[in-house]
């Protein structure tokens, strides 16, 4: 799994003109990228070094401040541009394997006690976010 965590004040999602997730900061908004090799297991550490991880202001933690998580599918995460022009998603695992690990990511963050929100697996969305520092961390779980 990768994530691209971005501190943030405020966060939102919006699917056919609907806002469906939103948190106001602190708080993370965490995309998220799954790949062939993932496992549950993988997730819920995954899930338990983000909540842990201490970047929100005052070098305190999701956990420490009971701050809010907005989680976003996106499978370009995983995008190979070493040829050509146009990405390869072969490193993405495809909808039937990643969403469920997508929702036992999501799932491991609510059984620490992570107030989540999220938006739609697959769904073509609008993120918006005010990006606070700014501080953005791409994090691999391997």
């Amino acid at each position: 799994m990768r994530a691209v965590l971005q501190r943030v004040s405020s966060a939102d999602v919006t699917v056919a003109g609907e806002v469906v997730g939103a948190i106001d900061g602190p708080g993370l908004l965490v995309l998220l990228g799954v790949t062939h090799t993932d496992t549950a297991e993988v997730a819920a550490r995954l899930a338990d070094k983000i909540w842990r991880l201490r970047i929100l202001p005052g070098e305190r933690s999701c956990e420490q401040e009971g701050a809010p998580l907005l989680v976003v599918s996106q499978f370009t995460l995983y995008a190979d541009m070493r040829k050509g022009r146009r990405p390869s998603w072969s490193a993405a695992a495809p909808g039937p394997v990643s969403e469920p690990l997508f929702e036992a990511f999501v799932a491991a963050l609510r059984d620490l006690g992570a107030h989540v929100e999220t938006g739609v697996f697959g769904a073509q969305m609008a993120v918006r976010l005010v990006n606070d520092g700014p501080v953005t961390l791409v994090l691999d779980a391997d």
